[in-house]
């Protein structure tokens, strides 16, 4: 798959400052009303086995878990507390790796998600997270 392939998909790719922008670059799309994330594997995502790094999977699955939840809690930052994940298939440099989350459940401080990374239609890592909405504008709370 080619970036170009990628914007004829109507994928659109963000060019994010921080760890995202290191770990890309990100890719996202609009599926009715939820989004979808991806990053095109290369060579700078493989670990030393030849697919894709683990943490750089779970970083995008992180980054989706993480949207997903904030725009449901009316753009409030959220924190991830706990992210249980199962590696179920590799991802190869060439592949777009995509990322699905969805709300399960939300309390007044906490957001339980499920989300997960497929390749070509197939699961390659599934999760389960707890998120912590932060009122406050720095993330310190009371």
């Amino acid at each position: 798959m080619t970036p170009e392939e990628l914007v004829q998909q109507n994928w659109k790719r963000r060019d994010l400052p921080g760890f995202m922008g290191r770990a890309g670059p990100l890719w996202t799309r609009r599926e009715g009303d939820a989004w979808a994330y991806a990053v095109l594997a290369d060579e700078a995502h493989l670990n030393p086995a030849g697919v894709v790094h683990g943490g750089a999977l779970l970083t995008l699955l992180d980054h989706a878990i993480s949207s997903v939840a904030w725009e449901a809690c009316g753009r409030l930052p959220c924190l991830t507390l706990q992210l249980n994940t199962h590696f179920i298939g590799p991802v190869r440099a060439g592949q777009l790796a995509q990322a699905r989350a969805r709300v399960v459940r939300r309390t007044g401080t906490l957001v339980f998600m499920q989300g997960d990374v497929s390749v070509d239609g197939r699961t390659a890592l599934a999760a389960q997270a707890l998120m912590k909405v932060v009122r406050t504008p720095r993330g310190d709370e009371p």
